[in-house]
């Protein structure tokens, strides 16, 4: 098989599905299951997140459920790291530490087995898609609230126009590739 021509972000760009008027009228939804079907874009995708996780220095990684645990798993075992699940409340069986916060309409809880969480872990959270940035600020004071440093933020996606970075502050947040615009039309 050939090598695809162009840039990583023009073949993420081409492998990702631009859904209008989904979940409402006007929005612009961004599927990444089209880059899970293409193998070879999906490998290279991991490969550009694996260098951003090393350009962090992290000595852990904690997922975003769910779809960050696609991209998140492979890289932790490919680096030979830990994996904390970042899981909403009620589905892990252990003890665990929460972290609730607001969304636009009501609140949501996240968790975490607590003894995943460890002081000596220099973390690097992994998500598919990086929208207003509050579940990532949730996992962040919950992992920090528990003892570990969050050393920054990876994803495929990035929508800078929903304001993600003023929400997570000075921390390094990388992604592969970003839109600038929520609109249909």
């Amino acid at each position: 098989m050939a090598a695809e021509k162009g840039t990583i972000q023009e073949r993420l760009d081409k492998a990702i599905r631009k859904v209008p008027d989904f979940p409402k009228p006007g929005i612009l939804f961004y599927d990444l299951t089209g880059i899970l079907m293409n193998p070879s874009v999906y490998q290279e995708c991991l490969q550009a997140l694996k260098e951003q996780v090393v350009q962090l220095n992290g000595n852990a990684l904690a997922a975003i459920e769910a779809r960050g645990f696609l991209f998140a798993s492979p890289l932790a075992s490919q680096l030979g790291l830990p994996l904390i699940l970042v899981r909403k409340k009620g589905k892990l069986p252990g003890k665990t530490i929460s972290q609730t916060f607001d969304l636009e309409y009501g609140t949501d809880t996240i968790e975490v087995h607590r003894e995943d969480v460890r002081p000596e872990f220099r973390v690097v959270l992994v998500d598919d898609l990086i929208a207003t940035g509050g579940t990532l600020k949730a996992a962040i004071s919950l992992l920090e609230g528990a003892g570990s440093k969050v050393v920054g933020v990876v994803s495929v996606v990035g929508l800078p126009f929903l304001k993600f970075r003023e929400k997570l502050g000075n921390l390094p947040v990388l992604t592969l590739i970003e839109y600038h615009t929520e609109k249909t039309s």
